[in-house]
């Protein structure tokens, strides 16, 4: 399938490993010109010449999503040098599963507001795109009750909501917003990873719930957002992709 992705301008926070890293690679893979961001300058570099050798303009800046000017700053310099913006992928997590003040306040900072900030800053640039489209990364641990009170659990699921009301406020500037929703991913020098290896009876437990005996790749969920970014996905909107093997216990409707 052709996702009509050639010559499209795209923003990815959090860039630089795990999901974040496949998706501005696939992103690029398609013919993007892409724009990254993380708080590690050094690791924004790297990818960005790994994006810059698969033939495509790419660009990136060390950025804390949680500085309102400097996230703005950002995506203004980022829709310059790119030449526009059709497409926004929020990635970034503070991935803060206690339940504490300081991990309510990181959570609500990074993912919450943090998606919140690069889409006000983007949304001009969006709706002079004839394919805008804003990809938010939520997950599975905000569609079950489970592991008791954490903010992880609960900001993710602010997430999902703020998408579903992004989707028909934005509806009429024909721009699309939708979420993608993973379930446990697996990667070196990831959560799983470090989980694995220090709690490997509970790495084994995650693992026994999953219906195909396996975490995702991040590759897997890149290619679901990649898709639900392009024009291939143009009447789709408002929606949570979830991408978890059938790990989550529920009917959807």
């Amino acid at each position: 399938m052709d996702l009509d992705l050639k010559g499209k301008k795209a923003i990815v926070t959090g860039g630089t490993r795990g999901i974040g890293r496949a998706i501005a690679e696939t992103l690029a893979a398609e013919g993007c010109a892409v724009a990254t961001c993380a708080r590690d300058g050094a690791a924004v570099d790297t990818v960005v010449k790994s994006l810059v050798a698969k033939g495509v303009k790419a660009t990136g800046r060390a950025v804390d999503v949680t500085d309102t000017d400097a996230t703005a700053k950002w995506v203004n310099d980022a829709a310059a040098e790119l030449g526009g913006i059709d497409i926004v992928v929020a990635n970034v997590s503070a991935l803060a599963g206690g339940a504490d003040e300081d991990a309510w306040r990181r959570m609500l900072e990074v993912d919450m507001l943090g998606t919140v900030r690069v889409a006000e800053a983007a949304l001009p640039f969006l709706e002079k795109s004839d394919a805008g489209s804003f990809v938010s990364i939520s997950s599975t641990a905000a569609l079950e009750s489970s592991q008791g009170i954490r903010a992880y659990t609960g900001m993710k699921a602010a997430v999902i909501a703020y998408m579903a009301n992004a989707s028909n406020a934005w509806a009429e500037k024909g721009i699309r917003a939708n979420t993608v929703s993973p379930g446990n991913v697996f990667f070196e020098g990831g959560v799983w990873d470090i989980r694995k290896k220090e709690s490997p009876d509970l790495f084994q437990t995650s693992l026994e719930r999953n219906p195909l005996g396996r975490m995702a790749t991040p590759q897997e969920v890149a290619n679901a957002v990649v898709f639900l970014a392009s024009p291939a996905a143009s009447f789709i909107t408002g929606a949570n992709l979830v991408v978890d093997g059938a790990m989550t216990r529920r009917i959807q409707y």
